[in-house]
């Protein structure tokens, strides 16, 4: 657990939660001290109930550090049977879209069915006597007393997930990555409906040799054409340039939020 010493990490009481919604808002309520949720993979980009959770869900909450994990899924049933006798696959939309290929070229004559998570996915297959089966981990499959079908499903044999830890800071206070490797996360919202004024933003980044990683976009949810931007900086946000730039945006737009400073995942446990 990245940021954690090994006395913290011994503290800890895990809490499962049913959604990535369960996990961020249990975080805002002060029902649960941190929660690791997925937020982007290399396969299918970004994890949008995070982003949205984030945005939409929550005030308090802060990305406090990052881990990057390689993803293997299995193909896993409650007993052995042959592939072409399974009706159902069941998993979460992500680990479905990561294995895509497989799905479409061995599984094609198969259901494919939403689950909350992967472990959920592999927990309904393990309590049902139909011949259905799951994407999910090994792990998942030791733990519900499954077989692994097949191994290494994912399309893509470098896979992989970027996680990241949830906060809630006091008072909206945001971390401070404190170190020389760090991200600064953004979004914001409101833009000036004109030509050029996303270049605008940008370029306050641009002009003061901010470095953006990452940035997209999702729907405000208030109608058609309306934006929250994601981005992420390249250093702390406590860095002169930084500052500044995060200063000007402000002026140029309606809402923006910095929604965590943290080291990077070659520091948090890459």
């Amino acid at each position: 657990m990245a940021s954690l010493d090994q006395s913290q990490r011994a503290s800890l009481e895990p809490v499962p939660l049913p959604t990535i919604y369960d996990c961020v808002t249990a975080v805002e309520d002060r029902t649960a001290e941190r929660a690791l949720v997925p937020i982007e993979n290399s396969v299918e980009g970004s994890v949008n109930a995070t982003l949205d959770a984030l945005v939409f869900e929550t005030d308090e909450v802060r990305i406090v550090g990052e881990v990057v994990h390689p993803v293997r899924h299995c193909l896993i049933a409650r007993g052995r049977i042959p592939l072409e006798k399974v009706t159902r696959v069941v998993s979460h939309p992500q680990a479905s879209g990561q294995c895509a290929r497989f799905l479409r070229e061995r599984m094609s004559a198969a259901e494919v069915v939403s689950a909350a998570s992967t472990a959920d996915a592999v927990r309904i297959v393990a309590d049902s006597d139909q011949p259905w089966a799951a994407l999910g981990t090994r792990l998942a499959a030791e733990l519900y007393r499954c077989v692994v079908l097949e191994d290494g499903v994912e399309d893509q044999a470098e896979n992989e997930t970027r996680f990241v830890w949830l906060e809630r800071r006091p008072g909206g206070r945001t971390a401070d990555g404190g170190g020389a490797t760090c991200k600064t996360s953004i979004a914001f919202w409101g833009l000036a409906d004109s030509p050029g004024s996303l270049v605008g933003v940008l370029q306050e980044f641009a002009g003061r040799e901010v470095n953006l990683s990452k940035i997209e976009s999702r729907p405000r949810k208030q109608g058609l054409g309306r934006y929250v931007f994601f981005a992420d900086l390249e250093g702390a946000q406590t860095e002169p340039a930084i500052a500044d730039a995060l200063t000007a945006v402000r002026r140029s737009v309606e809402r923006l939020r910095v929604l965590g400073c943290y080291p990077a995942a070659s520091q948090s446990g890459r």
